[in-house]
């Protein structure tokens, strides 16, 4: 995909609209963050006048289904990627109509989310069929989020054993609110203008690095680890391969994700495309032996310049704007086990790490990790970090690395593989260690809070929703010399 670079009238009045942000140590400035749809402007509880809305929550039905019959298992996600698209649709309702709800909430539930409710009735009734479960009519309902609202807390983990891992979450808390009172602040003050996309991120997305205390912590090394490190080069996307599709949760869907991802690796990968076409397909590895695929949602500018996708399904027309930033490197590893060997991954497993939907679903199966070059022992889970100059924007993804054993996928997508115990570095009963990849993405974007990964619309380019997707399609030789560089300790390419 090329690039262009006209701004638009829409964007020129975004950036007349503008406020900038002056951060404090470093005199830093940045421009141009743009407000959700609602937030920056306060409700009926502060002021006693009409209740501001930010976006719609909806139940995320994927994660309530655990038994999918096998053959059924295309259609449920072609399914759930109507529901998906209703609640886009739905969105952009309410985003065109924001101010006529904010005077008369009552237009939401007549207008918007009864509708809603009727349509995700009649898909939820044949997800029921295809999967002989007890009634889904109670996931129907749908809810408008006031600006104020918190997400739902999760649990942190679920029956699979997908828990973020300690060392990525533990002790944020602290840090972000320093930074936010600190070198931060400013979000309270920006003025309720348009952006491009009008939905999101806003000022206190963002968080200075430097406000947050060091937080990762790792598994002590034991007898019997895996101590090795295999890793693939696969570029950094310098061909420009984007589309819109997730193939694993959507397969046979157009514009699945509603959002536009990177791709690495293999060239074949859109939403039609089956194991035969990735065995088969080109890939930008080093070593053509692994045909994996490697994806993650674009990260953008928002320097209301547009992209040539600005009238595209998962550019402009799902509320994506904004310059796509090719990243400055791309490292992929695969490391071992802190107890144990590991054991090779099968050919076409499918793993998903982070979840998509974390701002409305809750993050208990969140797993951004967002930090600066030279502040990496410092992860943010929730914000988006401002780097002092000279330091680079990192995004680091570790992966799921126990396996069920027996399947390379299940009915969520989640639990046929499950995070090692945080504490211990012990995978949990009946799953095995296998390799765990590391993905590391570094950004060269100016200092300040002027990026944001693509989302959902509904989800507001909030920096919890990133996620990283990965299909195994290394040749048997090469996953076999991968095991055994990182079970002996070796380091390997």
């Amino acid at each position: 995909m090329g690039r262009t670079r006209k701004r638009s009238t829409r964007a020129k009045r975004v950036v007349a609209a503008s406020v900038a942000l002056v951060l404090g140590g470093g005199g830093l400035i940045a421009v141009n963050v743009y407000a959700s749809a609602g937030e920056g402007r306060r409700g009926s509880e502060e002021s006693g006048e009409r209740t501001s809305y930010s976006t719609i929550d909806c139940p995320d039905v994927a994660e309530e289904l655990r038994e999918v019959p096998e053959g059924a298992r295309g259609a449920v996600d072609r399914e759930l990627a109507t529901l998906d698209n209703q609640i886009t649709v739905a969105y952009q309702r309410f985003a065109e109509n924001r101010e006529r709800i904010e005077q008369d909430p009552a237009f939401a539930e007549q207008q918007i989310l009864t509708p809603l409710e009727n349509e995700r009735l009649t898909i939820l009734q044949r997800i029921a069929l295809l999967t002989d479960q007890q009634s889904l009519e109670g996931l129907a309902p749908c809810t408008l989020r006031a600006d104020d609202d918190a997400p739902a807390e999760g649990d942190g983990e679920d029956e699979g054993g997908d828990s973020q891992e300690e060392g990525q979450d533990g002790g944020q808390d602290g840090g972000q609110d320093e930074g936010q009172e600190g070198d931060g602040e400013g979000g309270d003050d920006q003025e309720d203008g348009e952006g491009a996309a009008g939905n999101g991120p806003e000022a206190s997305d963002f968080v200075d690095i430097r406000s947050v205390q060091p937080n990762v912590k790792t598994p002590r090394q034991r007898s019997g680890a895996s101590r090795g490190t295999f890793s693939t080069d696969c570029g950094r996307n310098e061909n420009g391969k984007f589309n819109p599709d997730n193939v694993i949760v959507a397969p046979g869907v157009s514009n699945g994700a509603h959002h536009m991802h990177d791709y690495v690796g293999n060239q074949a990968n859109d939403a039609f495309a089956g194991d035969d076409d990735l065995a088969r397909g080109r890939t930008t590895c080093r070593n053509q032996g692994d045909r994996s695929t490697y994806y993650w949602p674009v990260l953008r500018l928002q320097n209301g310049q547009d992209e040539d996708d600005a009238e595209a399904d998962g550019g402009g027309k799902d509320q994506n704007v904004g310059e796509i930033q090719t990243p400055a490197q791309v490292t992929l590893n695969f490391v071992g086990s802190p107890v144990s060997k590991v054991t090779a991954m099968p050919r076409f497993l499918r793993i998903i790490t982070g979840d998509a939907k974390a701002f409305t679903n809750g993050d208990a199966n969140a797993n951004a990790s967002w930090s600066c070059t030279g502040f990496e022992d410092r992860q943010l889970k929730d914000k988006y970090p401002i780097c002092p100059e000279g330091s680079k924007v990192v995004r680091t993804f570790r992966f799921q690395s126990c396996w069920d054993g027996r399947n390379i996928d299940s009915a969520n997508h989640r639990t046929h593989v499950a995070f090692a115990d945080p504490a211990s570095g012990r995978c949990g009963d009946g799953f095995r260690a296998i390799p765990q990849l590391v993905q590391r993405i570094v950004y060269d974007v100016p200092p300040g809070p002027g990026f944001a990964v693509d989302s959902f619309p509904e989800q507001l380019h909030k920096p919890v929703t990133d996620h990283g997707d990965f299909i195994n399609v290394f040749d048997q030789r090469l996953m076999k010399r991968l095991v055994s560089c990182i079970n002996e300790g070796r380091r390997c390419t």
